[in-house]
């Protein structure tokens, strides 16, 4: 033998047969959850198979505030900025979260935009054939209308853009620890100077 190896000692008198886990399963599985997936898809026709509509919104905490993604419903401010009443909105397959606040302008305005086309993309059909209500679609688009498979109108993240610029003799003299000590000193100092100032001004008007 080879190497400063472990000596093999091998331990056949457990039932090991007990202790394995198979998968055998696992393709009739896959079939099932395939079946599944096409009766739900005609169960709930004409809606898309995805879903209600989800909002964009920023993932919590420190670690991930910086990513997208997609949130439980949208927000009562929201839907009112779009012209989509609260009641109606779960009606024509937009999630509604009524507990979501908006903290920023641009949120709000993604999200606006968001519901503003998934309204003019809307295909409404009437809930009895042949009786149309306020709100329905014309019945030259319910003729042509299909029902969306798969994710639609997804969050597409956006990819920071990069500028290449030419490295100056400016920018190669630059100390940066120097500046950030200064900085810092003058932060640590201002509220000394500011009463010196104080202090300045007032001998002047004696």
């Amino acid at each position: 033998m080879k190497h400063n190896n472990v000596i093999p000692n091998g331990h056949f008198k457990k039932h090991w047969q007990n202790y394995v886990r198979t998968w055998f399963n696992q393709p009739a599985r896959k079939t099932r959850r395939r079946v599944a997936r096409q009766k739900k898809a005609v169960k709930i026709f004409p809606r898309p198979t995805a879903g209600p509509l989800r909002p964009v919104v920023h993932g919590q905490t420190l670690k991930y505030n910086m990513k997208v993604r997609a949130g439980r419903g949208f927000s009562l401010e929201e839907l009112k900025a779009a012209g989509i009443p609260k009641k109606l909105a779960p009606t024509i397959g937009i999630s509604v979260d009524h507990r979501r606040r908006n903290r920023s302008l641009e949120g709000l305005q993604t999200n606006v935009q968001r519901l503003k086309t998934y309204k003019a993309k809307l295909v409404v059909f009437p809930r009895r054939t042949r009786k149309f209500k306020a709100g329905d679609s014309a019945p030259e688009e319910l003729a042509t209308a299909t029902q969306v498979q798969g994710p639609y109108m997804p969050i597409e993240v956006e990819k920071p853009s990069v500028d290449i610029i030419k490295v100056t003799d400016e920018m190669k003299s630059f100390n940066a620890y120097a500046k950030l000590r200064v900085e810092r000193m003058n932060a640590r100092h201002v509220g000394v100077r500011m009463k010196k100032a104080a202090e300045a001004e007032k001998e002047e008007k004696k």
